[in-house]
């Protein structure tokens, strides 16, 4: 498995763009110092997500940062994807990795040190924990506090990475629990300059 690069861990949602081009926002984000994309689609088509997915990859790819489809084994195999991201409700990490392969990565969504444990004992090669604060991207995550952040993070030998409300304000309190790396939607897409959110968060847990 590459060693990648969790820090800032962007996860897409159209709901926050507007009229805005995706690959723009994507591409903008990126130049602010994110390093790592998952392509997050809910209630696209399989058309729609694939066509999109083909279009982001090629701003990732321009980049060398790595992208990550969530849920969809089909759209990430379809795309060569360099990740899937599961959740709890998913298809089994064992089954999705019998087709995807050894040599590519595959995170789970967690949110007690069990479901950790399991996740990694089950082949995950990250895990995403939260959510750390309310969110509006998922309303009905259950909340993970700060010391149960850590303490997940502690557990498990494989990265970790927080998600869930995390903007430019609690962004550092969220990494000195010593985790790998920050999931963020909406506090950079909704911004009207995603380059420049990006690399405010950046600074704050790197600086």
């Amino acid at each position: 498995m590459l060693k990648w690069d969790y820090t800032l861990y962007l996860v897409t949602d159209r709901s926050y763009i507007g009229d805005r081009n995706l690959e723009d926002c994507v591409e903008e984000a990126i130049l602010g110092g994110a390093t790592m994309v998952q392509l997050r689609e809910k209630t696209a088509s399989s058309l729609d997500f694939y066509h999109l997915a083909v279009k982001i990859k090629g701003v990732t790819r321009k980049y060398q940062v790595p992208l990550m489809i969530n849920d969809r084994l089909d759209i990430a195999l379809a795309i060569d994807a360099d990740g899937l991201h599961l959740g709890q409700d998913d298809l089994p990490i064992e089954i999705a990795r019998r087709y995807f392969g050894r040599e590519k990565v595959i995170g789970i969504s967690v949110s007690t040190v069990e479901e950790a444990l399991l996740a990694e004992k089950s082949g995950a090669d990250y895990l995403g924990a939260g959510a750390v604060f309310p969110t509006g991207t998922k309303t009905d995550a259950k909340l993970v506090s700060l010391p149960e952040l850590s303490l997940i993070k502690k557990a498990v030998k494989i990265p970790v990475v927080a998600i869930g409300g995390i903007n430019e304000t609690n962004a550092c309190d969220v990494f000195h629990t010593g985790i790998d790396g920050l999931s963020v939607v909406s506090a950079i897409l909704a911004r009207k300059d995603p380059r420049k959110a990006s690399a405010e968060i950046k600074a704050r847990i790197t600086g």
